[in-house]
């Protein structure tokens, strides 16, 4: 990788430039190996709402969407609630993790870790992998041509942090992603020009959806859930798209999806359009091939003196640590795993898998599902089918993400599904019919309003008892944070009488003419 000349290596208080000074950790402006990487201004794309801790919802006075530092804090707060902290080695690294020689009858694992510079081993009963999938990055220079010969400087996005050194550059931005869109939007305030190159387009959605509200307390729902799966394919396409097409066309931004109807993530942003619309980033096809000062586009379009080139090209998963890689079977980014989490051919299930999932909803609720659920296949409280059938499951949850996403080999899957999948299996999925005859306002709220985590903690296993009062007041924590100046409710300015007059007059009218 070209070293950039005006990308010092340093480090980076989080404290400064107008960010929530909370106790945080310096932001390292070179990632550590091994673990995922973020720049300064990253926010969640889930609302507060709907990306909590099931039974710790986030304080009243948060905004919806939160910044890393504030993030940071609540997980803190939340480990001292809990009185986690106690349980937990910090600053120590997993280098090996190996199957007991008695394993097939204990189904125990050796873990070797290392804590300042001295190894040891110790026996477990059960391991979870937690590493998430965002520590990888994946560079395919293969696929872009000339690289080599290119003068500039080149890096992945894992290794932006801020824009400020890229000032008065013009910089190439590669990957129509989340992160594509917020370092080019970012660089947008201080290079001389962007240019922001996409393969195949995504739908690109605000985090403020229908009447202000957070986009996904609007769109993640039971109901939205039941009837996009009740409709035939071709109606729920066309419903998919017309939504995503609702606030502006995405052809006429160069953004529309190769393939429309696809599920595929789309891209939550609040100000690329503004950003196209000004001229500061500029949309180009798939990179042809790069040249010394320049890039070739697909479309024969060519831009010269090119200063700096962003991947923004995502990551694969991988699992280092494991010394029989065959017992996490993962090929072309595919892991095949049970249910998402349990490797299928373990002659004990006493491994899981966590977070090598990507849905609509949000990481943390469903890494606490996950957790639960494999807390009960580990105490054989969840007993899981035989090999051939978990295999068979695998494949045929293949064949549907080939249907909605268009690929196999992807992380996504349906969150509302998903959840329900697992929660069933423990008896903690929320039974809305039931909850008709004995709590009919609950159920509703249930079925029609967001799928907020409180719903997984009503019953069951990890039953907590104000998950019904946190879903009757999860409105109020979303608009409190908003409403931070008394204003006066909107008045028309018209009489409601007088609006009816006015319309009931060409009726008026009509019939007379007729009579």
């Amino acid at each position: 990788m070209h070293t950039c000349p005006f990308l010092p290596t340093e480090q980076v208080n989080l404290q400064r430039g107008g960010y929530p000074k909370f106790a945080v950790p310096l932001l390292q402006e070179k990632p550590e190996e091994g673990r995922a990487s973020i720049y300064r201004t990253v926010f969640t794309n889930s609302c507060k709402e709907m990306m909590c801790y099931p039974d710790f919802p986030f304080p009243d006075d948060y905004p919806n969407y939160i910044h890393n530092a504030r993030l940071h804090k609540y997980i803190r707060d939340y480990a001292q609630h809990f009185d986690l902290l106690r349980h937990i080695r910090f600053k120590t690294t997993v280098t090996k993790i190996r199957k007991r020689p008695d394993f097939s009858a204990t189904g125990q694992w050796e873990v070797v870790t290392r804590s300042d510079g001295k190894e040891e081993a110790a026996v477990f009963d059960a391991v979870m992998v937690c590493t998430g999938h965002h520590v990888y990055p994946n560079l395919p220079l293969a696929h872009f041509p000339g690289i080599e010969k290119f003068k500039g400087c080149y890096l992945h996005s894992r290794d932006y942090k801020e824009p400020e050194k890229f000032r008065g550059k013009k910089v190439l931005v590669v990957g129509l992603g989340n992160s594509g869109c917020d370092i080019a939007v970012e660089l947008s305030t201080v290079a001389s020009q962007v240019y922001l190159s996409s393969r195949r387009g995504s739908w690109v959605m605000s985090r403020v959806w229908n009447f202000g509200y957070p986009w996904d307390m609007l769109l993640i729902t039971r109901f939205w859930t039941w009837l996009d799966n009740f409709l035939p394919k071709a109606v729920s396409d066309w419903l998919y798209v017309r939504s995503m097409n609702q606030q502006y066309k995405h052809e006429d931004f160069g953004l529309m999806p190769v393939d429309g109807s696809s599920r595929r993530e789309p891209v939550l942003n609040d100000d690329i359009l503004s950003r196209i619309t000004c001229g500061v980033v500029l949309i180009k096809p798939n990179v042809k091939e790069f040249r010394e000062t320049s890039v070739l586009f697909q479309d024969g379009t060519v831009q010269d003196d090119l200063d700096a080139v962003i991947f923004a090209t995502g990551y694969s998963h991988s699992f280092p640590f494991m010394e029989d890689e065959s017992i996490i079977e993962s090929k072309n980014n595919e892991a095949t795993l049970y249910k998402c989490i349990v490797p299928p051919k373990l002659e004990k299930p006493t491994m899981a898998v966590i977070g090598l999932v990507q849905s609509f909803g949000s990481a943390i609720p469903t890494a606490d599902v996950q957790c639960r659920w494999a807390v009960k296949v580990f105490q054989g409280l969840c007993t899981l089918p035989s090999v051939n059938e978990m295999l068979e499951d695998i494949e045929e949850k293949k064949r549907s993400k080939i249907r909605w996403f268009g690929t196999s080999n992807t992380l996504q899957t349906d969150y509302i599904t998903y959840m329900n999948e697992l929660t069933s299996a423990i008896g903690a999925k929320p039974n809305v019919l039931k909850l008709l005859l004995t709590d009919p306002l609950l159920a509703l709220k249930v079925f029609f309003g967001p799928c907020t985590p409180y719903q997984f903690r009503l019953t069951g296993p990890g039953k907590w008892s104000g998950a019904r009062k946190a879903i009757f007041t999860q409105w109020d924590r979303t608009l409190k944070p908003t409403r931070t100046r008394e204003a006066p409710p909107a008045t028309s300015t018209l009489p409601s009488l007088l609006v009816l007059g006015m319309l009931l007059i060409p009726l008026l009218l009509l019939l007379t003419v007729l009579y």
